[in-house]
């Protein structure tokens, strides 16, 4: 097979598809259709709240797309032992643009393995699109219980959720005025980012809470699984990774190439999305925008083939031919006939 033919994101999207399915990943396909109400419902989980919305031939509203991930969560198993993990590449759509997504989601009755299965999967995506990567892992388990520890209001615990994201650790102190006491473990959070080890070390000192040293556990139990499969050295701790506590409830984590300033992996542990919708499920899957890929190549290279043949319509067309088969085993090629310069009017 001529890779030189695919696009960058093709070629992507292939290797991801043997990597899950060697993993008993199956695909799956939506169609590009959803009632509306479903989007209604869990529009705190959406990333655009603009939904490309019609009328079906009944008269229900029906949207485009914006979301996988929902679709996915409503159809999922939720009996004792049933596990659903499924991986596919769909067109989504929101603030009116077509975007391209590739992913996977493990929905069901989950353990321990399976969810460090998907984070390991996420790393491993990474490494098959780039030379160099990382993936920034945090845990939403132990930000919530140390936030519930400082006993923050609501409005401030947002503000707090939102200087974690932004690394704003002089405004996270300010809003400890009132309560000293909670500024160590945010100050742990805050700064505290880079190889696991390291970073639970420091974590363990400051973290003294029931919930806080459960997800803390939880943590030094997947890094162990990341260092066992030789996944480590591309996976950070960052808490600034963060995301809706009303939705993510353990590790979340984004991912990264070189040469992309923007993330092209996203994903997480969601248990109460399907909760929210009445499933006795646990749920943890990640995205990639492989769009981003095809960007980077045409900042990498202006050019589209490695042969340009021009002639001037004289040559003979059995040499033209032979020129071309050879350029064509080097790579592509494109045959054109050179046009004089228009005469000046």
């Amino acid at each position: 097979m001529n890779d030189g033919i695919w696009k960058r994101e093709e070629q992507a999207e292939f290797a991801l598809r043997n990597l899950y399915h060697h993993y008993g990943y199956a695909p799956y396909k939506m169609s590009h259709f959803e009632e509306y109400d479903l989007y209604v419902r869990n529009k705190d989980f959406l990333i655009s709240d603009q939904i490309i919305t019609f009328s079906g031939a009944g008269g229900q509203l029906l949207a485009l797309k914006p979301d996988v991930t929902l679709s996915i969560v409503k159809n999922a198993p939720q009996e004792p032992g049933e596990i659903q993990k499924v991986y596919y590449s769909e067109s989504v759509y929101r603030d009116y643009r077509e975007i391209m997504q590739t992913g996977l989601e493990c929905v069901g009755d989950l353990g321990e393995y399976e969810i460090a299965e998907v984070v390991l999967l996420a790393a491993k995506s990474l490494g098959l699109l780039a030379r160099r990567s990382v993936l920034n892992l945090s845990h939403m388990g132990l930000i919530a219980a140390v936030l519930n520890g400082c006993n923050f209001s609501g409005q401030v615990k947002r503000q707090a959720m939102d200087c974690l994201r932004k690394k704003n650790a002089h405004e996270l102190k300010a809003l400890c005025a009132d309560q000293p006491e909670a500024w160590p473990k945010l100050e742990a959070l805050v700064s505290c980012r880079g190889s696991g080890r390291e970073v639970l070390a420091q974590l363990s000192r400051v973290l003294t809470g029931e919930a806080e040293r459960q997800a803390l556990e939880e943590l030094e139990a997947l890094w162990r699984i990341l260092e066992s499969g030789g996944c480590a050295d591309s996976v950070r701790l960052d808490f600034s990774v963060g995301s809706d506590l009303r939705y993510y409830s353990g590790v979340v984590f984004r991912g990264y190439l070189e040469g992309i300033p923007a993330s092209i992996l996203s994903g997480g542990q969601y248990d109460r999305l399907p909760q929210k919708m009445g499933r006795r499920s646990r749920a943890i899957g990640f995205a990639l925008y492989l769009d981003l890929l095809q960007e980077s190549s045409q900042e990498e290279s202006g050019y589209d083939l490695d042969t340009l043949i021009l002639h001037d319509g004289t040559v003979d067309t059995a040499v033209l031919t032979a020129a071309a088969e050879e350029a064509a085993r080097q790579g592509s090629v494109l045959v054109g006939q050179k046009l004089e310069p228009a005469d000046s009017v």
